[in-house]
């Protein structure tokens, strides 16, 4: 199979993936909104920052490692994932003890109970992380996506059942064991990996140079990304967590309708061509092309229709995420373009680089939190962080650019102009657009109309037809 015919077969089942993926969450979102308060979103988030922590832990970069490695063979694979089985009991084990320092942290009780419970999700993920990545490293990409979308399903079904029948923010995290549980049976389903207690270092050896910078970018990504969840929880209170953490969630939806569908793609089929740099460098450049001619305009209607959004999806009681969401759509178009460059990173094995990118990412992320929590309002932690992200794409494209492709900024900046046009042009409609005094969904009826008008006209203004035809046709 040829490259684009891959790359079509891959977008084709991560977009059905994706997409349905998507809905799922956003419908779940608006119910549970509507049933459980910003408070006990707000706990959940507490655990989930830690929850993240340790997932991180238990992945360590095998995953990337096992897709990238064409030399492992199946009984390096099996004795990786014996590896895991054993790490999956010692590290659910320390998750489930962490509710104690975690509660006096944030001087609350509850948090014992629920690190217990989730400690069984720490498990559960840590076990199916070599299966995936088996039937990743094959390219079955629809396997990968039925998976997805079946976990989310078992999610949904049990976090409603469970917020109806009144179990509050357990309902959240029962749902998060279902999914993790349902992705653990679905994916050892689809592999002949066996339960071996047998261990060996010798394929882990093969691999650590590989999976030590990508776990060593994922530990130093994870504070850079996690941070603002963990001091506003401790400094501010569960409810401004809550409205905060809804916002920023909502705020990465555009990256899940579009650049989530190309970039878990990138890696297993460019991992072929890691010495072809210019054909890495022709790759990123296409998907920056077509990301960034979506979320510059996307990133503007997101600013203009922050209230209708967020009061349509979640309710009245969730008012308080409407300015955070406002600030945080800025970012959105940076979001995506920078979605891309760590799996361009990994396809030309620079992983150092990945990992150089990472830390410098998190040094100015951090400042910029801390500064946010200074300040003293979840909006100044949103302000703050949309300055940093776009610091950081100077950054990182520093790197893909100068240090990894052996260019500079004038190629990619140039793809971007006609991009900006479209979101000046995207900026001067809604400017002049009567303020709508409908229901919240007749209000987005319009502003979305108006969207998609206004985003066609800017497409022929820039003469970027080419490029939507190509995008569709493909």
């Amino acid at each position: 199979m040829d490259i684009k015919k891959e790359f079509r077969t891959g977008i084709f089942y991560s977009a059905m993936g994706k997409y349905s993926n998507m809905l799922i969450q956003i419908l779940l979102n608006s119910i549970l909104s509507r049933i459980l308060t910003p408070d006990e979103f707000g706990i959940v988030a507490v655990v989930n920052v830690f929850l993240i922590f340790f997932q991180m832990l238990a992945d360590f970069g095998i995953g990337p490692a096992i897709i990238q490695h064409k030399s492992l063979s199946k009984d390096e694979i099996q004795q990786i994932f014996s590896f895991t089985i054993a790490m999956s009991v010692f590290i659910g084990v320390i998750f489930m003890l962490m509710g104690y320092p975690i509660s006096l942290f944030y001087d609350n009780e509850v948090y014992r109970p629920i690190s217990i419970a989730l400690g069984f999700c720490v498990i559960f993920y840590t076990l199916y992380l070599v299966p995936q990545a088996t039937i990743q490293k094959r390219k079955d990409f629809k396997t990968i996506n039925i998976a997805l979308i079946g976990s989310n399903i078992a999610n949904a079904v049990v976090s409603i059942g469970l917020a109806f029948l009144g179990a509050s923010y357990y309902s959240l995290i029962f749902g998060n064991i279902s999914r993790a549980l349902f992705l653990f049976v679905f994916y050892k389903s689809k592999t002949d990996l066996k339960f071996n207690l047998k261990i060996s270092v010798k394929p882990l050896k093969k691999i650590y140079s590989f999976s030590k910078n990508q776990f060593l970018f994922n530990f130093i990504n994870y504070f850079s990304r996690n941070l603002d969840s963990i001091l506003i929880g401790k400094f501010f209170s569960s409810s401004a967590l809550g409205y905060y953490n809804k916002s920023y969630q909502l705020s990465l939806y555009p990256n899940q309708v579009l650049s989530s569908i190309i970039t878990p793609v990138i890696q297993p089929i460019m991992s072929n061509y890691e010495t072809d740099l210019d054909k890495i460098k022709s790759v990123y450049f296409k998907v920056t092309s077509v990301l960034a001619t979506i979320g510059a305009p996307l990133s503007v209607f997101l600013f203009f229709a922050a209230e209708d959004i967020i009061l349509f999806l979640f309710g009245n009681q969730w008012n308080g995420s409407i300015l955070s969401f406002k600030i945080l759509a800025i970012s959105i178009f940076i979001q995506m373009l920078q979605s891309s460059t760590g799996a361009i990173f990994q396809s030309g094995n620079r992983t150092d680089l990945l990992l150089r990118s990472g830390i410098l990412s998190t040094v100015l992320n951090i400042t910029a939190i801390i500064i946010g929590i200074i300040l003293g309002k979840i909006e100044d932690v949103a302000l703050m962080i949309v300055i940093s992200f776009t610091i950081n794409f100077f950054i990182n494209n520093y790197l893909l650019m100068y240090r990894m492709f052996g260019s500079n900024f004038i190629p990619l900046f140039k793809l971007l102009i006609k991009p900006l046009v479209l979101g000046v042009i995207q900026v001067a409609f809604f400017l002049v657009l009567p303020e709508l005094a409908f229901s919240h969904f007749f209000n987005l009826i319009i502003m979305s109309i108006g969207f998609v008008l206004v985003f066609l006209f800017g497409i022929l203004v820039t003469k970027q037809q080419s490029l939507i035809k190509s995008i569709v046709g493909k």
